[in-house]
């Protein structure tokens, strides 16, 4: 049976606000599927990735000042340096082998690898004479972006390579995956509460009358609707994160969301690594966090031009569309896929542990002959604290996997502060 919340209505969009070409795409999906519905996964995979104007797939100035927000790589080099560091750090604790394997997942404008390797070619060069980088991307326009941004590089390096998982063989990477806010972007579903059942949003069009395929007629609107689950998959989420939605703490309407891709991602990583890491950085909670009865909205929010709100009707094609990662379940499901979980900290602890606070003292000693030098000293500065902002960048997630570890290889520098538990610590 379906139980249908009451509709706040359909959202106002027109031709200027939305790709109009991708929107009329998801209301021929919609009005192809049964009752003339989509889970809102599959809205969230065309909004993103479609090649016909999804987010993702066609805009490559999506990151820094001009674009809809800045990740880390962005603010310093700082953090692809200590990134380096952690790197190094793992080559020796897997006993120097070669090659080494780095794989980057999503790799933004290329940012990170540049200030990757020119790191560990001045201060670890034969760590840098063992690597091999490879890059897996989903965008097409990130691919044509980075391919662009590092062809010099590539080409006199060769050791930089651009991938899918369908080439790299089980098995077969000897050193780090890693990911920085990756998982976000991953396609969620929407579960919610009604009358102590748990249902699945979905999306379809506000009027069906407004779902011809010519220019001229009006722009698809869409809207929620409740229904019954599409896969059992969303149940036995729950029961591998250890969470009861229905246990009677949960108020009716309490709305969240479910990333079952996150699932796949993982054992996929696993299954390609035969030893060595899976680095995850991205913002997020542990379950019990995640799935507070207090949070009764969930955590899904949209990203256009620097500001943020939680209408994904909006700007389609144009806007960026997120939810926090639940830790919890990457955990659990790299465990039941072979890994190892070494530990859980926030970026800003893990990289004053790889030497983000010697860098900041620094600073303290740096001569300023000029008023230029003086404002990027002031700069800098800015740029180192706001990677450890415990509201901001520094409150982010950083779970590190391990694979085939000596006990050596479990005892890394970035993880030497205290971790937070995913039982018992807010975070």
């Amino acid at each position: 049976m379906d139980v249908y919340p009451q509709s706040s209505g359909p959202k106002d969009l027109s031709a200027n606000q939305s790709n109009e070409r991708l929107c009329r795409l998801i209301a021929q999906h919609i009005l192809a599927a049964p009752q003339q519905r989509i889970p809102f996964a599959a809205f969230m995979e065309l909004a993103l990735y479609a090649p016909e104007g999804g987010y993702y797939a066609t805009k490559a100035g999506i990151f820094g000042a001009t674009g809809d927000f800045v990740t880390s790589p962005f603010l310093a080099a700082d953090f692809g340096e200590l990134l380096a560091e952690q790197f190094f750090e793992m080559w020796v604790a897997l006993g120097q082998p070669e090659p080494f394997t780095l794989v980057e997942m999503g790799a933004g404008q290329g940012l990170v690898v540049q200030d990757v390797l020119r790191y560990l070619h001045r201060h670890h060069f034969d760590c840098f004479a063992a690597l091999e980088y490879w890059i897996i991307e989903s965008s097409p326009a990130l691919v044509a972006k980075q391919k662009q941004h590092l062809q010099n590089l590539a080409n006199s390096w060769g050791h930089l390579h651009w991938y899918t998982w369908e080439q790299i063989a089980p098995a077969s990477i000897v050193g780090c995956c890693f990911s920085n806010e990756l998982v976000d972007a991953f396609p969620v579903h929407r579960v919610a509460i009604a009358q102590n059942q748990l249902q699945e949003v979905y999306v379809t069009l506000a009027d069906a009358s407004d779902s011809s395929p010519s220019a001229s007629a009006p722009l698809p609107q869409f809207q929620d609707v409740w229904g019954d689950l599409s896969t059992p998959a969303l149940r036995d989420y729950f029961d591998l994160v250890g969470i009861n939605l229905l246990d009677g703490s949960y108020p009716d309407g309490y709305t969240t969301e479910v990333n079952l891709a996150a699932l796949d991602w993982m054992a996929t990583v696993a299954n390609r690594l035969q030893r060595g890491y899976v680095l995850t950085i991205d913002y997020g909670y542990p379950a019990q966090r995640y799935y507070s009865p207090r949070r009764s909205e969930g955590t899904l929010q949209c990203y256009f031009q620097h500001a943020y709100h939680n209408d994904p009707y909006r700007h389609i094609g144009q806007q960026d569309i997120t939810a926090h990662v639940d830790f919890t379940a990457l955990e659990r499901q790299g465990e039941r896929c072979g890994l190892e979980t070494l530990g859980f900290v926030q970026q800003g602890l893990w990289l004053m542990a790889l030497g983000l606070g010697d860098r900041i003292a620094a600073l303290s000693h740096q001569q300023a002959d000029s008023p230029q030098a003086v404002q990027r000293v002031l700069q800098r500065r800015e740029a180192l604290h706001a990677l450890m902002h415990p509201l901001g960048l520094g409150n982010f997630g950083v779970l590190v996997q391990g694979k085939g570890l000596t006990e050596t290889g479990r005892s890394l520098r970035g993880l030497q502060l205290p971790a937070l538990s995913f039982s018992s610590q807010p975070f």
